[in-house]
C-alpha cells in the first residue's frame, strides 16, 4: 500500500472515530438522563430500543448495496442508474414498513404483555422511528459509497446530540417515560436523516436511469442477511432477558448491556471507513490494504476497552448512571460483556471485508451461528427456570461470547481461503 492510501485510510479513520466518540458521549448522555426514569421503565425503554435495531436490520443490507452502487456509479449513466435505485430502495422500504405496522398490529396485545410495555404508545412511537430508521442508512449508504466520511460523521453526532437533547426534553422536561424516550430517539434520527440527506438531493432528485434493479436487488438479500446476522445476535439478548425476567431486574442486564455493545460501537468506525475502499478495490480490480489497517486497529483498541472494563468495571456505569447509582449492581457484569463482544466485534471486520468484496458464500453461515445462538438461549432460560437472575445474565453473556467466537472462526476461514470474484468495472489502465 502506497503512503498516500495509508495517510488517507488514517485520517479518516481518526474522523470517524472522533465522530464515533463524540455521538457515544451524545448517546451516553442520554442514558443518564433515560436513567432517571423508574427501574423498570428504563429496562423497557432498553429493551424497545434494541427491538427497534431488530426491525431496521433489513436496512442494513440495503446500506451497502447503496454502499456498492455508489462506488460502481463512474459514469454519467451510472449516476443516473445510482438515481433509479435510490428512489425505488426508498419506496420498497416504505412498503415495508407498513408490513411491519399490519404485523405489529395484530400482534399488538402479545408484544405488550411479552415486552412487559405499560404504554402502547411507546411501542406506536417505536414503529414512526422505524420508518426513519430504514431510510437513514440508505442515504448514508450513498455518503459512504462517496467516501463523504465528513459528512456521515456529521450526521453520526447529528443523532446522538438530536437523541440526547430530544430525551431530556421529552422525560426532564414533560415527564414522560417510556414512550418520550423514543420521541426523543426519532428526534435524533430525524436530524441525522435531514443532514445525510442534504448532499445526496442532486442523486435523488436527480434524472431518471435505467437501472436494472435484479442486478441490484440481488445483493440485498445476502448483504441484509449478512450484516443483519451479527446486529441480531447482538440485540436478540436484551429482548430474551426481557421476557423472562421481571422488569425491575432487566435494567441491571440492561446496564451492562449498554456498556458491551459502547465497547463495540467503539471500533466500528475502522469497518465503516474499509467497506467502501475494498469496494472499489473489488469494482477496479486494484489492491488494497485496508483489511490490515482495520483489523489492527480493531484488535487494539477493542484490546484496550474491554482490559479497562477488567479493572474497573465501576468507571463507565458511574460515569453513565450517576444519578442512578443502584445500577452499579451490574459492575459483575461489566468486564464478562466486554469480553465477550471482542470475538464478535473482530469478526465484524473480516464479515465486512467479505461482504463489501462481493463474497457471499458465508452468508448461510452466519445464519445458522445467529439461529443457533437465538435457539441456543431460549433452550436454556426454558431449561433452568429458577436459575438466579445474576448468574443467569452471566450465563447469557458467555453464550454471546462463545457463539462470537464460533463466528469470528468462520470469518478466519473464508478470509484466508478466498474464492476469486471479477471486478464489476475493467481495471483502471
Amino acid at each position: 500500500m502506497i503512503g498516500g492510501e495509508k495517510q488517507t485510510f488514517f485520517r479518516q479513520s481518526v474522523w470517524m472515530i472522533v465522530a464515533n466518540v463524540a455521538t457515544g458521549a451524545f448517546m451516553m448522555a442520554s442514558q443518564m438522563v433515560a436513567s432517571s426514569m423508574p427501574t423498570g421503565e428504563y429496562g423497557v425503554f432498553v429493551t424497545l430500543l434494541r427491538f427497534f435495531t431488530v426491525l431496521a436490520i433489513p436496512a442494513a443490507g440495503l446500506q451497502t448495496v447503496l454502499a456498492q452502487l455508489t462506488v460502481e456509479a463512474v459514469t454519467d449513466k451510472g449516476q443516473r442508474n445510482l438515481s433509479s435505485a435510490l428512489r425505488k430502495v426508498l419506496s420498497i422500504t416504505f412498503i415495508v414498513w407498513l408490513v411491519f405496522l399490519v404485523i405489529v398490529l395484530g400482534l399488538q396485545d402479545s408484544i405488550l404483555t411479552t415486552l412487559k410495555i405499560k404504554n402502547p404508545l411507546a411501542l406506536w412511537i417505536m414503529m414512526v422511528l422505524v420508518l426513519s430508521a430504514l431510510w437513514l442508512p440508505i442515504v448514508q449508504g450513498v455518503i459512504h459509497g462517496r467516501q463523504n466520511f465528513r459528512t456521515l460523521g456529521l450526521s453520526m453526532i447529528g443523532n446522538g446530540f438530536g437523541r440526547c437533547a430530544g430525551i431530556a426534553l421529552m422525560v426532564i422536561a414533560l415527564g414522560f417515560h417510556a414512550a418520550g424516550a423514543m420521541a426523543g430517539i426519532w428526534i435524533g434520527v430525524t436530524v441525522s436523516l435531514l443532514i445525510a440527506i442534504w448532499p445526496v438531493r442532486g442523486i435523488l432528485f436527480g434524472p431518471k436511469g435505467d437501472s436494472d434493479h435484479r442486478e441490484w436487488s440481488g445483493r440485498i438479500w445476502p448483504l441484509t442477511f449478512g450484516t443483519g446476522s451479527i446486529l441480531f445476535m447482538m440485540n436478540l439478548d436484551m429482548l430474551i432477558v426481557q421476557s423472562h425476567f421481571p422488569k425491575d431486574l432487566t435494567a441491571y442486564y440492561a446496564a451492562s448491556a449498554m456498556i458491551g455493545l459502547a465497547v463495540m460501537m467503539f471500533t466500528t468506525p475502522l469497518a465503516a471507513v474499509m467497506f467502501p475502499k475494498i469496494a472499489f478495490s473489488r469494482a477496479t480490480a486494484q489492491k488494497t490494504g485496508a483489511l490490515y489497517l482495520a483489523l489492527f486497529g480493531t484488535v487494539s483498541l477493542v484490546g484496550i476497552a474491554a482490559l479497562f472494563c477488567t479493572l474497573w468495571p465501576e468507571f463507565p456505569l458511574r460515569l453513565i448512571y450517576f444519578r442512578s447509582p443502584q445500577f452499579l449492581k451490574s459492575a459483575v457484569l461489566v468486564p464478562w460483556f466486554a469480553w465477550a463482544v471482542v470475538p464478535l466485534t473482530i469478526a465484524n471486520v473480516m464479515v465486512n471485508n467479505l461482504l463489501a468484496s462481493g463474497r457471499f458464500k458465508i452468508v448461510p453461515w452466519l445464519v445458522a451461528i445467529a439461529a443457533g445462538y437465538a435457539l441456543t438461549l431460549v433452550i436454556y432460560l426454558r431449561n433452568n427456570p429458577s436459575i438466579e437472575p445474576f448468574l443467569a445474565f452471566r450465563n447469557i453473556i458467555i453464550l454471546l461470547g462463545c457463539f462470537g467466537t464460533l463466528l469470528l472462526g468462520i470469518a478466519l476461514v473464508f478470509t484466508r481461503n478466498p474464492s476469486p470474484v471479477p471486478p464489476t468495472l475493467p481495471p483502471r489502465s
